[in-house]
């Protein structure tokens, strides 16, 4: 058999058999409880044990300080700490303020963006985890309405 049909067998076999799981197995580190939360605090707390961190300047945080568009927010968060485990986004005044948590390996550079959902001006805090502990740097981003200010 050639060897690019054979790894091409394997492939499939293996793609077959991640899609067998059940969901149940793939959503067990799912931390459901902090993403439902109501409360900035809360979320923290499910997440992390603690909503307590401790403000760094080796966070930088990208955010506009004036969100034309509530619902395309962009954001960037890069940071110089060793042993970064972890990059969540929080927005205090969000529905739901847990919006997304990056959990990172030991060889990944911590410099995550995306684009996020902001319901109306807020702060926004990046939280980053480390072997020493939580981290933060946040910034108010005020979210106009149509872009009109």
């Amino acid at each position: 058999m050639h060897p690019g049909r054979r790894l091409f067998i394997q492939g499939i076999l293996a793609a077959a058999a991640l899609a067998a799981l059940p969901r149940v197995l793939l959503a067990m580190a799912w931390p459901e409880k902090a993403f439902g939360s109501k409360a900035a605090s809360e979320a923290m707390s499910e997440l992390f044990g603690t909503d307590q961190t401790t403000p760094s300047d080796a966070i930088t945080l990208g955010v506009p300080e004036i969100a034309e568009n509530g619902a395309v927010v962009p954001i960037s968060v890069e940071t110089t700490l060793q042993g970064v485990q972890s990059v969540s986004i929080v927005v205090e005044k969000n529905p739901r303020p847990l919006v997304v948590s990056f959990e990172l390996s030991p060889v990944t550079q911590p410099d995550v963006a995306c684009r996020i959902k902001m319901a109306e001006t807020s702060q926004v805090m990046a939280v980053v985890k480390t072997e020493n502990g939580l981290f933060s740097a946040a910034k108010k981003v005020k979210v106009t309405i149509g872009g009109c200010g």
